[in-house]
């Protein structure tokens, strides 16, 4: 290692003399110049100094060219690569060239000062910088605080891909009604816009950001499929292409909706009384108050039917007892709806739990890497008392909790599709900012073979979705065909991720890039709702005839 000193406008060269493979690396740490040779041959050209120098990575002080000769650099460091490649742009106040006799010019304007108390208080500070901003650290890589958006101002039948997003390859809208592509804009443009830029702060914060909430209530969605009480009515692919549009920008915003939505509103719509959907609907769909929705217990997970939690008749209610654990907004939503057994019947039977009710607990899941802004929680009952107009009373075995899981299971395939969606336009347009090599990483056949792969998956994963909308449109849909889609869906977004995080390399695992985050929150929606294996078993029960779920039992053993 060598630093030299100069003074404060002249310039100095570094002439080397290095094979095709050779390295260097200018240093400039605080004030001082430090040039770092892999191969240990190398020539100062200055006037004073002509001698081959021996001992390049010596850590000491060189040659001095004078106590008052000394030139200050403030930037951090430039490698100059092999075959004499000149860096590339990005420092103002510095100028490197590498001419064809191999020498790299220094200049600099910056005025002259003591070389040793600079040094010294450059190595003191050298730890307090603050953060990296991503914008200026990686000014050819746009952060997903700034969405990849369609694009816009092009005429349909001269671009008509341009129209679309980058992830919509063939054009889903095509397929859309009038009001469902309006639905969808209308949650792709807030989302965008509003939730985008704030999401990746409380992601690593694992905080729920309560603020988006009234912007999501005014976009009308929640309650989809429900007709009247305050509820939109939609259709049910119009409600998965809304709910894949909030996950393609986050993945925990999506869940909050899901739960809040697709289980607890739809549970009180499919199974409640005339009364129980005119006290909690309409508040629920403005989500002015929040629901959850508790099946999963900690020691039942798959096995959801042989839940544990119980359900005591007394004078004018019930009494619940027992645990439920992973619970989507458990920790500050106004209304449960929870799911025990009967201790009379010993059959499933769905309540209505108020969030400040005697003997209730609800505590956070900590330490999750995956969908860290969702509030998972552990709900604890402890002889709480639930009164009899709060029994659900279209919930009276598993078989109904399974026609709340059947819509459910379509809209959750639609959370992966919109992941997948986000990830994909995110690395296009990350490929074709950063550039290696002196050109865009989208130029690398590799870069788009792998490219082409995601948005392959992306378009099967969306045709599926829709066709599995449509089934259950037209009450064809099957529970098999629910699970394969379910399962289908997420094994491909898990590929499409993955590869999705390769092509962003060291970025790929900042959630300031939107691919590591998304990448960690596909997990636990592979796992929910159904993990990947049930799922599968589902599909074959239905196509075999031949359930496959618990071990088969021991045979006697053979006395040959």
């Amino acid at each position: 290692m060598v630093r030299l000193g100069r003074d404060s406008c002249p310039e100095f060269s570094i002439s080397l003399a290095y094979t095709n493979t050779y390295v260097v690396v200018l240093q400039l740490v605080g004030h001082f110049v430090e040039v770092n040779c892999i191969n240990p041959t190398f020539i100062i050209n200055h006037p004073e100094i002509m001698s081959p120098l021996a001992k390049s990575h010596r850590s000491e002080p060189g040659p001095k060219l004078g106590d008052d000769e000394a030139m200050f650099l403030d930037v951090s460091f430039i490698t100059v690569l092999e075959y004499g490649l000149p860096p590339t742009g990005g420092i103002d106040r510095l100028t490197m060239l590498l001419t064809d006799s191999q020498t790299v010019k220094v200049k600099t304007s910056l005025k002259k000062r003591d070389a040793e108390e600079m040094y010294k208080e450059a190595k003191s500070s050298y730890f307090d910088f603050p953060a990296l901003d991503v914008s200026t650290a990686f000014p050819q890589a746009t952060p997903a605080s700034v969405f990849p958006s369609c694009s816009h101002g092009f005429e349909p039948w001269k671009q008509p891909l341009m129209l679309a997003l980058a992830s919509d390859y063939y054009q889903l809208d095509d397929l859309l009604t009038p009001e469902e592509k309006a639905i969808r804009m209308k949650v792709r443009e807030c989302m965008e816009k509003e939730v985008a830029p704030i999401m990746t702060t409380y992601w690593e914060k694992a905080e729920f950001p309560f603020e988006v909430v009234p912007k999501l209530g005014a976009l009308h969605i929640s309650g989809g499929t429900i007709k009247g009480y305050g509820c939109p009515g939609l259709s049910i692919t119009g409600s998965a292409v809304a709910l894949a549009e909030v996950a393609r920008v986050d993945a925990s915003c999506s869940t909050f909706i899901l739960v809040h939505s697709s289980l607890a509103m739809l549970t009180i719509g499919l199974c409640g009384s005339e009364m129980q959907k005119q006290k909690y609907l309409p508040s629920l769909a403005e989500l002015s108050t929040i629901a959850c929705w508790g099946l999963t217990e900690p020691d039942y997970g798959s096995d959801a039917s042989a839940l544990r939690t119980t359900a005591r008749k007394v004078e004018g209610g019930w009494i619940l007892e027992g645990q439920k654990r992973w619970i989507g907004n458990a920790t500050f939503a106004d209304v449960m709806v929870i799911f025990a057994r009967n201790t009379d019947t010993n059959q499933i039977n769905g309540f209505i739990v108020k969030k400040d009710a005697p003997g209730l607990q609800a505590t956070k899941i900590e330490n999750k890497i995956g969908l860290r802004i969702v509030q998972n929680g552990n709900i604890l009952f402890k002889k709480v008392f639930v009164p009899d107009e709060d029994r659900l009373p279209g919930v009276n075995s598993f078989k109904d909790t399974n026609k709340v899981l059947a819509v459910s299971r379509v809209m959750v395939s639609w959370q992966p599709i919109g992941i997948a969606m986000g990830v994909y336009d995110m690395c296009h347009r990350y490929l074709k900012e950063r550039k290696q090599f002196g050109a865009p990483l989208a130029a690398f056949q590799i870069n788009q073979q792998k490219l082409v792969q995601m948005l392959g998956n992306i378009q099967a994963m969306i045709l599926v979705g829709w066709r599995l909308c449509k089934l259950y449109e037209s009450g064809k849909m099957t529970p098999g065909q629910a699970s394969l889609g379910k399962s289908w869906i997420t094994l491909r977004a898990r590929e499409t991720v993955s590869l999705g995080r390769e092509l962003l390399g060291g970025n790929g695992i900042l959630a300031d890039f939107l691919v590591a985050k998304a990448f960690c929150d596909l997990e636990p929606i592979y796992t929910y709702e159904g993990t990947y294996d049930i799922n599968t078993l589902v599909t074959g029960r239905e196509i075999t005839g031949l359930p496959s779920f618990k071990p088969a039992a021991s045979r006697p053993k053979s006395r040959l």
